[in-house]
């Protein structure tokens, strides 16, 4: 059986581990002979391909003394790692690492030109794009359904859900998916979700023109701990997408997120444009 892929706290560690060794000026071979380890332990720990035992930290955080809050927060951060999150149950259809990211944020910005986007989805809109991808078995199409319902439970998540900002395209909330009765009820779901106070939606309107968010999707994220966690850029490239974490990137997708809703209608004129959508789409099917 394949070994795991880390997730994104064991990856978090893992650098830091190999930073705080780095500025205590060891090489692993020493760290090792000092703690009488395998030649390759400390390698695979900083490498996220061992998990790090509590009792393994605490030994190499008292060789770098490191003391007080920032360890503490890397024990804490320790035992977060080994905990399994709720997509690990669906990893016949998830890849990749955007769901443990996802479900570790603490803000999304979210621009989407062509669909709603995956978190606001209702079941029979998510159904709809889900079968037009091609040749898809129907067990897969009702296994990857059952995945993104469950990844929405981070939006009912009082205390540790996300704050999540959505600017969608026109074009995205005008596409019939799934018919118009499907289409009705997805623009009833955004109405309805505009009330909640961790979610924001903005419309951009086709008539704005040009805009940045014309080179496609993508989602920023940010992290309750910038020591451990900095900002990542999550673009929706096929198959598994791309993730940029340098700082010049994160700063220029910021800046094009902040000229998007700044283009875009307001959240109660969006919430009217909706309406008005809803209303063009008829009460027939």
């Amino acid at each position: 059986m394949s070994q795991a892929s880390p997730t994104i706290r064991q990856r978090r560690l893992a650098a830091e581990l190999q930073r705080l060794r780095e500025v205590a000026g060891f090489a692993r071979e020493e760290v090792a002979e000092r703690l009488e380890w395998h030649a390759t332990k400390v390698w695979r720990l900083e490498n996220a391909r061992s998990n790090v035992t509590i009792g393994d930290l605490r030994h190499l955080l008292d060789l770098y003394e490191v003391n007080g809050t920032h360890r503490e927060a890397l024990i804490a951060l320790s035992r977060q790692a080994r905990q399994k999150g709720w997509w690990t149950e669906y990893r016949d259809v998830f890849t990749g690492s955007y769901n443990d990211l996802e479900a570790q944020s603490s803000t999304l910005r979210n621009y989407e030109p062509l669909l709603v986007p995956g978190l606001l989805q209702t079941e029979a809109y998510a159904r709809a794009v889900i079968r037009a991808a091609p040749v898809m078995d129907p067990k897969e199409v009702k296994r990857r359904i059952e995945a993104r319902m469950a990844r929405q439970r981070l939006l009912v998540q009082e205390t540790t859900g996300p704050q999540l900002w959505v600017v969608i395209d026109e074009a995205a909330i005008r596409r019939p998916v799934g018919g118009a009765k499907v289409m009705r009820e997805q623009l009833q779901r955004l109405i309805e979700l505009e009330d909640e106070s961790r979610i924001t939606i903005q419309i951009i309107q086709n008539a704005v023109g040009a805009h940045p968010g014309l080179t496609g999707p993508f989602v920023i994220l940010d992290f309750p701990n910038p020591d451990f966690f900095a900002p990542v850029v999550f673009l929706e490239l096929a198959p598994d997408g791309m993730y940029l974490e340098e700082t010049e990137q994160i700063m220029r997708y910021t800046l094009m997120f902040d000229h998007l809703r700044a283009s875009a209608l307001g959240p109660a004129e969006s919430v009217k444009f909706m309406k008005a959508v809803q209303e063009c789409l008829g009460g027939d099917d």
